[in-house]
């Protein structure tokens, strides 16, 4: 099990977008690390998000990740709850597709603070169509941690690769 770096007790994070890196800042600083979590988020068209309802009880909700110009967006239909919850409390969890065993390749995850893009001509540029067809949201993904999960090649340890600003990138094995 992995445990973020957020506290979910502490209310909402800060909205400083200087905070938190961006995909590309962790790019930079973990590029091996980067490319791998990069090629499970472009493995499925669907990922998993979780946000923070107004009561405090976790939310899970499917969405899409789009890379622009460094940065990690998600995109929500105009009013939707995943978007209401990211506008009060910016925290989020994002989960990779994931094919089932044996063919798994591994998991990655993603953990920060969404940062709401209003600019009209942005969000239409980023959401596409989908703007198009009216309002939309558009979120920044900044992060604060990023992990892999996946076998060894003798299939029989987890290997789980994490990265956060402070500490960098670690690996650890469990049998």
């Amino acid at each position: 099990m992995i445990a973020f770096d957020l506290s979910l007790d502490g209310g909402p994070a800060p909205r400083d977008a200087d905070a938190m890196p961006s995909w590309s800042a962790f790019e930079a600083a973990a590029p091996e690390l980067a490319a791998e979590v990069r090629q499970r988020l472009d493995a499925h068209t669907h990922k998993t998000l979780a946000t923070v309802r107004a009561d405090g009880a976790p939310r899970i909700s499917g969405t899409e990740t789009r890379l622009v110009d460094g940065d990690l967006w998600i995109g929500s239909m105009w009013q939707a709850r995943k978007a209401h919850d990211l506008q009060r409390d910016p925290r989020f969890a994002l989960h990779s597709g994931s094919d089932d065993p044996p063919e798994w390749p591994g998991d990655a995850k993603l953990a920060g603070v969404a940062d709401e893009e209003t600019d009209p001509e942005r969000v239409s540029a980023i959401n596409g169509e989908a703007a198009a067809a009216g309002p939309t949201h558009l979120f920044r993904l900044d992060l604060r941690e990023v992990s892999t999960v996946r076998l060894d090649p003798s299939g029989k340890q987890i290997v789980i690769t994490v990265w956060t600003p402070e500490r960098g990138v670690r690996t650890v094995s469990r049998a």
